[in-house]
């Protein structure tokens, strides 16, 4: 007897030893990557989302900053910005195999697969939002296979705190969640589930707080902004052949029908088959209204890998064809990242890689010119966040114009702080009046100085109608509420004012800005305001010549910026 548990020991260390040098091998190549690639637009971004943190932003929900912050802390450089979430990927692999062994897979086949799977090498070190997802995602399911097991209550506690995380770290979890009660809703039978909901639910209590205090932008905006577009046929071929792409070039196919034609012998099964073809199906049919991003359907992989090698040991299969093309697959994305990593300059022209690239030596030279001063780039969020990231300061300001949309710059206290002070305005085309020194690193940059800076972004502006009708060049009034949102009091005089003001209404045709008209002198007799107070003001416009269905909204503008967007759009209807 002791002789044969011996035996089983050996044989499980056996077992065990090859996914242990690939975890390893798995891990040192993200840290190659993470310590030597500098940080992608979104990554810079999230980083000054981990210097303002909160329960909540614009459209995330905060983990991503809790990711990096955590690493950050411990070195400021971008291996520290991806430092959790290289050790969390490698980390939920290892919690996959610990799933996988009750169906006895293959460790051959567990890492031809895991390796072969493109989007798993990209959030192995990429420190975005579907990081910390992927992780809580496995995790869920880690727990959720020994919840079917046991119904216990600490396991339900875990898994609340679990599924907590989950959403904290991207709307997607509710999807997981879900599918996961949609397969299986004995789960409504037991008392211990009703832990789950409410302690999730109690946990991300101030989420919900937060953006009912900021009016749910992360719901405006993942419902209605992103929903533009109407229907385009090629939204769904794009998005199959994405996930073909992203599961790997080679063998995605197989594990996809792997996967799917896998049978189905416990709860835990069905788990992973309803959440793999629930997430594809779900983002599939988005594409009838928009262009779907490939990465949304990340958590998916994870249910329909397993699913795949479950198969292979069911079928006992095991073709050399198999294993030959799993193996070119993985060189493939390994030969890939180790490009990435040479920075060949093929790589550096590619629109989406050339991110990663000459962003350290772009910030220095601009710090330069402008040093501890504000650095203002518009109509972007990407620049001015890796100026942040790279002189490891708050420094760099998005000034989101009437032609761009919202970001987290305009509702972070940024702005605030550069009122009437000189900033450093940086373009990338010639600015006439402004733009004094030009800098080539990642291209041509202009900059120059701005004295006093007068902006009015935040500006908050409701109008009281939501719809108009008018016949052609017809005068209409809209009466404007105006709030100030400022921590201190505004004034719209221009009076001895270096860059005045001007208030405008703008009209959309479709994308464009098809007309502007200014409002009348008598806005500036309006009074001062002082922090959170209002005024009213009548604006009177004139109507298009042109019939159609105009959307308009209201401007503040103060030379040289373009105007900002300070109120939601209202419907015109010129007939």
């Amino acid at each position: 007897m002791q002789h044969s548990t011996l035996n089983n020991k050996q044989a499980t260390e056996k077992y065990n030893r090859p996914i242990i040098y690939f975890l390893l091998l798995w891990t040192a190549l993200n840290v190659l990557q993470a310590s030597t690639l500098e940080l992608h637009a979104d990554e810079a971004y999230y980083w000054v989302f981990s210097r303002m943190m909160d329960w909540g932003f614009y459209y995330h929900p905060p983990m991503v900053a809790v990711f990096i912050r955590i690493g950050d802390t411990l070195m400021h450089n971008e291996l520290g910005a991806r430092l959790i979430t290289l050790l969390s990927s490698t980390l939920a692999i290892y919690l996959v195999w610990l799933m996988l062994q009750r169906y006895a897979v293959s460790a051959k086949w567990f890492i031809l697969f895991m390796a072969g799977i493109l989007i798993f090498h990209v959030y192995g070190f990429t420190a975005t939002p579907d990081a910390p997802l992927l992780f809580f995602a496995v995790l869920f399911y880690f727990f959720y296979q020994q919840y079917l097991d046991h119904d216990s209550w600490v396991l339900a506690l875990i898994l609340g705190v679990v599924v907590a995380c989950l959403m904290y770290s991207k709307y997607h979890g509710v999807l997981l969640v879900g599918f996961t009660l949609l397969s299986n809703l004995k789960l409504l039978k037991r008392g211990s589930f009703y832990l789950i909901v409410v302690l999730a639910l109690t946990l991300f209590v101030p989420h919900i707080l937060w953006q009912y205090h900021h009016n749910f932008p992360a719901v405006n905006f993942n419902l209605f902004e992103r929903s533009g577009g109407g229907f385009d046929i090629i939204y769904g071929f794009n998005y199959l052949l994405a996930q073909l792409l992203i599961g790997g070039p080679l063998i995605s196919w197989f594990i996809f029908y792997k996967a799917f034609t896998t049978k189905i012998k416990d709860a835990f099964m069905r788990c992973l088959m309803v959440n793999a073809a629930g997430v594809f199906v779900f983002f599939y049919l988005n594409t009838l209204k928009v262009n779907v991003q490939p990465h949304y359907t990340l958590i998916a992989f994870v249910p329909l890998v397993m699913l795949a090698l479950i198969n292979l040991k069911q079928k006992e299969f095991s073709p050399v064809w198999l294993y030959r093309l799993a193996v070119v697959n993985i060189v493939l994305i390994v030969a890939f990242r180790l490009c990435l990593v040479a920075g060949f300059s093929f790589l550096k022209q590619n629109g989406q890689l050339a991110s990663y690239y000459g962003f350290r030596d772009w910030a220095k030279a601009v710090h330069a010119k402008a040093g501890d001063h504000y650095v203002v780039m518009r109509d972007e969020y990407q620049n001015p966040s890796k100026y942040c990231f790279y002189t490891n300061s708050l420094k760099g300001f998005a000034y989101d114009s009437r032609y761009y949309r919202t970001t987290q710059f305009d509702m972070w206290p940024f702005e605030d702080s550069l009122q009437h002070t000189d900033v450093y305005y940086l373009t990338q085309d010639k600015w006439p009046n402004v733009s004094t020194d030009s800098i080539i690193t990642t291209g041509k940059w202009y900059g120059g100085w701005i004295n006093d800076a007068r902006t009015y972004q935040k500006v908050i502006c409701k109008a009281s109608v939501d719809s108009i009708t008018s016949a052609p060049g017809q005068q209409q009034s809209v009466n404007l509420t105006i709030t100030n949102p400022y921590p201190f009091t505004i004034d719209f005089s221009n009076k001895n004012a270096l860059h005045p003001l001007t208030v405008e209404v703008c009209f959309f045709l479709g994308p464009d800005i098809v007309e502007i008209q200014s409002a009348g002198n008598d806005f500036y007799d309006l009074p001062p305001l002082k922090p959170g107070a209002q005024a009213h003001y009548k604006f009177t416009f004139k109507s298009p010549m042109k019939k159609g269905n105009y959307a308009l909204f209201f401007s503040w503008r103060t030379d040289p910026f373009v105007g900002s967007r300070n109120s939601g759009f209202t419907s015109l209807t010129v007939k």
